[in-house]
């Protein structure tokens, strides 16, 4: 079982966005980040979702369940009823790398409990700003 966290932080809204996502694995974590250099928080948060679940194939395979937590609730509740009424194109990228895992379960967490990913995303804003 993988648990796998993500979260974007965004200056401006639309501005400059950092994306961040936590992958946990055998008491193991792979820290990763990007960075976009326009989006709005709502693109960020599917941005970094599509990032983190991209990174997990990638590195880990598909064959793996998986935990999904977000503190985004339009990213969770679009994942569940499969519709998201501005962000469709997005969320239907997401779902169809969703799909290659064989069980996701996909849980909505307060910002605290999504801490790790919170501070990649705030380190790839940061970094971008400086630069």
């Amino acid at each position: 079982m993988i648990k796998l966290y993500s979260d974007a932080a965004t200056k401006g809204n639309p501005g400059p966005t950092g994306l961040g996502w936590l992958i946990v694995t055998d008491g193991k974590q792979s820290q990763q980040n990007a960075s976009l250099k326009l989006a709005d928080n709502h693109h960020g948060e599917f941005a970094a979702a599509i990032a983190a679940f991209s990174d997990l194939s990638e590195r880990f395979g598909t064959d793996q369940v998986v935990i999904y937590y977000t503190d985004s609730r339009l990213v969770a509740d679009a994942i569940g009823k499969g519709y998201a009424k501005h962000y469709q194109k997005e969320l239907d990228q997401l779902l169809t790398l969703i799909d290659t895992f064989p069980t996701v379960v996909t849980q909505w967490v307060s910002e605290g409990q999504n801490r790790g990913a919170h501070t990649l995303a705030n380190q790839a804003l940061n970094h971008m700003l400086a630069n």
